[in-house]
């Protein structure tokens, strides 16, 4: 009997290494691997899922990009082939004395050329009330000729009738090479 119960023993160690190299060689590896290959997947799903909600926001992306070319679509035209600046300069200061701005002084800079354009740097000094003022920008950014408003100052008047000082640098552009006279 002692014979069988280490016969027994000797087939139970056995058998319990045979388990612990299986585990240890081949089902511990094979697990490592499939965990990994899980994150690699999960990753993916992530990226995917990603992908997907980007792709959702595509539409909503075009829809902009139309609607700033719509916006943009006559910035050539707005910039003009001649110089005339007298006359803009001239069609400012009608503006500000149809919103009945006071103490206008216009004066242009020294031309900046670019590749493309002419630049004429504009300083502008006027008084009047706020909301008379803020009118003028507006008008002034719906004229048919680019300009680009570079730097505005407010300054309140000493004895606070609401009357406001404001002295604007802009920017009026036209196209390098045509009509510069």
């Amino acid at each position: 009997m002692l014979f069988i119960q280490r016969q027994q023993l000797g087939i139970y160690v056995i058998a319990g290494s045979i388990m612990f190299a299986f585990v240890l060689f081949k089902y511990m590896p094979l697990r490592r691997k499939i965990l990994a290959i899980e994150q690699v997947k999960n990753g993916q799903k992530l990226v995917i899922a990603k992908g997907a909600a980007d792709g959702k926001q595509l539409p909503l992306i075009e829809e902009q990009m139309l609607k700033l070319q719509d916006e943009l679509g006559d910035y050539e035209a707005s910039i003009p082939d001649q110089r005339d600046l007298g006359k803009f300069l001239h069609r400012i200061a009608d503006l500000m004395k149809e919103h009945s701005l006071t103490d206008q002084v216009i004066t242009p800079g020294k031309e900046v050329k670019a590749e493309e354009f002419i630049c004429i740097p504009v300083s502008m000094q006027c008084d009047g009330e706020l909301s008379r003022i803020s009118e003028f920008y507006r008008r002034l950014q719906a004229l048919d000729r680019l300009v680009r408003i570079e730097q505005v100052k407010f300054t309140n008047d000493n004895s606070y009738r609401g009357q406001v000082s404001v002295e604007t640098d802009v920017v009026v552009y036209y196209k390098a090479g045509i009509g510069q006279g």
